[in-house]
């Protein structure tokens, strides 16, 4: 297969993109990045250039990685995942994260999504 049909393959592909409204101290724009391309991003002044944009960014961090013979992850769906998973941790941040959840009047593990989520 060649290059053009390996690209337009893995482009055709369903990926998850992560677009965020971010203001700082350059102004407003439109960060986006594909989560299983680590590295693959780029930005615009709307969602949809910055949507553009990052498919074109796409298209050479494909290029590059099947140039180089390099690994191409596959789109992951969220129905592969469990929503659980489980954390060993010292005893201390353990006691911590229990007293700070019952300080806020919620559950260790609502607490602990909430942390884990900022």
């Amino acid at each position: 297969m060649n290059l053009k049909k390996k690209i337009d393959y893995y482009m055709g592909l369903e990926y998850t993109y992560i677009i965020n409204k971010v203001t700082d101290e350059s102004g407003t724009y439109f960060f986006a990045r594909v989560l299983e391309f680590e590295g693959c991003q780029s930005h615009g002044e709307s969602f949809e250039e910055a949507y553009s944009n990052l498919r074109d960014a796409m298209l050479g961090w494909l290029e590059v990685k099947l140039k180089m013979n390099l690994y191409i992850p596959l789109p992951k769906a969220i129905e592969d995942y469990s929503g659980k998973f489980v954390i060993r941790m010292p005893k201390s941040l353990h006691q911590r994260l229990a007293i700070e959840a019952e300080n806020e009047g919620v559950s260790l593990n609502q607490y602990a999504l909430y942390k884990l989520a900022q």
